[in-house]
């Protein structure tokens, strides 16, 4: 346990950021799955949009890495352009 009081704050803290932290990811893994599950060109732009949204903001929130956040966009427009 900890022994100061500005600690036991952190204790709680982290707790609840991980928490959100957990709900965007499955948030994020499941936005990713469902965009692979589509199999049409014009349905899949607009998923498209949203999941790039979603990632652009947990990288600003620092919840991914930018990169990660990248190379997640540039597999799904590669997966979206492959369609026919």
């Amino acid at each position: 346990m900890p022994q100061h009081k500005s600690c036991e704050k952190r204790v709680k803290t982290n707790a609840k950021s991980n928490q959100r932290n957990v709900s965007y990811k499955t948030q994020m893994k499941s936005s990713v799955k469902k965009l692979r599950s589509i199999s049409d060109k014009e349905v899949i732009q607009d998923e498209l949009k949203k999941t790039y949204s979603l990632l652009d903001k947990l990288a600003s929130k620092k919840i991914i890495h930018k990169n990660k956040a990248s190379n997640q966009k540039s597999k799904l427009s590669k997966y979206a352009n492959s369609l026919s």
